[in-house]
Parts: structure tokens; C-alpha cells; sequence
């Protein structure tokens, strides 16, 4: 087994890369790790943050590059795109093979991944930088996703009401696309990924009104105090809406805090266990999972095909999807079971 270097380290970025193969050695391999005869490819798994989402993410990574022979390097920032552009650089110094990285910020990084592309393949998971170079996206499709949240909200208030959308940042293009999955379902709208509803608006059409979208930057503190304050703000509020993984456990506190649990609903994105305690529980009415194991295990493999010299893993268009689910209480223990099964590498 190749050795994982795991950092603790802080920010997010982009991928991309064109035409060229990494490690030595120009000819493409059986796909066993690095052309025959030549050192392993060091691939490199960047986050976007700290958040217990990217150790699934890294655990999927972890186990695809044991299977397929490759030095891994997981690289945690914290959550700024200054401390993840100098992360990236840092790579590229100790000379990784490529790079698959969330950016924090899907256009205002673009110029930085274009010149780490220049230098090594990129490519992006989880959120995309699509005006970049980089040379593929893994992920969900965030809008589709934003409009799941929609209809779940829908059948956990059938009446309408007043909803409160809670979410780390809208510099990530995964972030601006779910959330605005979630208005436009909500307000039945057609689909259109390019419709952008400017925080501060408050959107209605029919049964529900989208009264505030809440943006914390990143921080669970901020978080919880806005969710504190929504709760006072509009005290005849229907429906909580968390879409980064923290949000749902941090709207369950501030309920549980106010004395209210049961009485808002709350709808969640992703798998943190105060998210999928509060399904169990009843006061979470269901959470949409991206899947983020896939996420690492897809980036390695992909990267390292990419090195060996094949390039007919990147499909046309440049997307590899992945497909979310929908956690709700009739399936929680199933979907929780083999969670913490991938948390542990098995």
C-alpha cells in the first residue's frame, strides 16, 4: 500500500489541464498506477474547508488509491480561496502528478487554476470552475439537487408558508446553483441552471415565500447565530432550509435552543450525524446526500488514468455526474450503516 499524506491544511480550488500525461514515462499503462517501470503518480485531493463532509470524500480517496497504487495527498484548508491558492502552489513544489480541488471561488480563481492547469492536470469536484481549464467536473448536478430540496419541502409543508434558506457562501457555483434549485422549485418555476435570485429579494409564487437567504461564510458560529436570529425575525416561519452540511445541525440547535423543535421544519443537504440524528429523531424531515465517497474515489481514478495518458475518461461535455440521494426515516439506518462502513475504509 502507497503512503497517504493527510494535511490539515486551509482553502479550496480549481482543476484543469489539457494534453499531457504526468509521472515518467510518456506510454499509458494497464491502469495499475503509473507506466510500467515508473515511480507511482502522486495525486492530490484539495477541499474547499474543514467540515466532516471531506472525510467521507477523503476516505473515498484513500481507498481507490490504495487499489490502484498511487501516493495520495489529502490537503484540508481552511476555507479561504487566498490559503487554497497557496496550498495549490505548495503542491506543486513538492510535485503531484494532479490535482482534483473544490474551489472556493468558482470565478474569482479562475486565472489562479488556469496556471496550476498549465503546470499539471486539473480538475474540479464537488463545486466546478467551468470558465476555467480544468479538465473535468466530478460531482452532482447542484441545481437539480437545489430543486429535490424544493419538493421535499413541499411535502413536508403541503399548506405553503414562509422559508428561511441557510448556506455557507455564493462564491461557489454548487452553492449559488442549489439554492436557486430550491427557489425556483418552490415558486414552480421552469428550470433555467442561469436564473440567479439576488439575496436580500424575497421570491413568492403560489403556496411559499423564500423570505431571507442567510449566508455565514463558512463559519458554524455565524451559522447558528443566524439561525438564532431568523427564529425571532419571523416567528411565523414554515420551513428551515440548511444547504451546506453544517446548516441542518445548526437550525436543529437554534430550535432546540428556542424551545420550537417540532414545530419548524427543517430540511436538510448532506450527512452530518446531527443531521441524520434529527431524521432519526423526527425533527429533520429529510436530508439530499451527494454522495461525497464517490467524490474522492471518482477524482482518484480519473486522475490517474489522466496520467497514465488516457484520456477517454473525460467524456464529452466534461461532467462525470453523481447521482444524490434522498435520506428520510424510512431508510436513515440503512444509509447510516453504510456511511459509517466508508468512514471506516471498509
Amino acid at each position: 500500500m502507497r503512503a497517504v499524506r493527510h494535511i490539515l491544511l486551509p482553502a479550496v480550488a480549481l482543476i484543469a489541464l489539457s494534453s499531457f500525461s504526468c509521472g515518467s514515462g510518456d506510454s499509458a499503462s494497464d491502469g495499475a498506477g503509473a507506466s510500467k517501470g515508473a515511480a507511482p503518480h502522486r495525486i492530490a485531493f484539495v477541499s474547499n474547508g474543514v467540515d466532516p463532509f471531506w472525510n467521507v470524500c477523503a476516505a473515498g480517496a484513500r481507498a481507490k488509491a490504495a487499489e490502484l497504487g498511487v501516493d495520495l495527498d489529502v490537503v484540508f484548508p481552511n476555507g479561504t480561496a487566498e490559503d487554497q491558492n497557496q496550498k495549490l502552489e505548495d503542491l506543486l513544489i513538492r510535485g503531484v502528478s494532479g490535482i482534483a480541488v473544490s474551489p472556493v471561488n468558482s470565478t474569482g480563481q479562475v486565472g489562479f487554476l488556469d496556471r496550476i492547469a498549465a503546470d499539471v492536470p486539473l480538475i474540479t469536484q464537488d463545486t466546478d470552475a467551468p470558465d476555467s481549464q480544468r479538465l473535468c467536473f466530478i460531482g452532482v448536478d447542484n441545481y437539480a439537487a437545489g430543486r429535490t430540496v424544493g419538493s421535499l419541502v413541499k411535502e413536508a409543508c403541503p399548506d405553503g408558508g414562509s422559508v428561511v434558506i441557510f448556506i455557507g457562501r455564493l462564491e461557489q457555483n454548487n452553492a449559488r446553483d442549489r439554492r436557486q434549485g430550491v427557489i425556483d422549485e418552490l415558486l414552480d418555476r421552469d428550470s433555467d441552471p442561469s436564473r440567479f435570485d439576488e439575496v436580500g429579494k424575497v421570491p413568492k409564487g403560489g403556496k411559499y415565500e423564500v423570505l431571507d437567504t442567510r449566508v455565514d461564510n463558512f463559519d458554524v458560529a455565524q451559522a447558528m447565530a443566524g439561525a438564532q436570529d431568523a427564529l425571532v425575525a419571523y416567528p411565523d416561519l414554515a420551513c428551515m432550509v440548511g444547504l451546506f452540511a453544517y446548516n441542518p445541525p445548526t437550525c436543529l440547535e437554534a430550535l432546540r435552543s428556542a424551545g420550537r423543535l417540532g414545530e419548524v421544519q427543517v430540511i436538510g443537504f448532506d450527512e452530518q450525524d446531527g443531521t441524520l440524528d434529527g431524521i432519526e429523531s423526527g425533527h429533520v424531515y429529510a436530508t439530499v446526500s451527494q454522495n461525497p465517497y464517490q467524490y474522492g474515489s471518482e477524482s482518484v481514478r480519473v486522475l490517474n488514468a489522466i496520467c497514465d495518458g488516457d484520456k477517454s475518461v473525460i467524456p464529452e461535455g466534461g461532467i462525470i455526474g453523481v447521482k444524490a440521494a434522498i435520506v428520510r426515516k424510512e431508510n436513515v439506518a440503512e444509509f447510516r450503516a453504510e456511511l459509517n462502513k466508508r468512514r471506516a475504509g471498509e
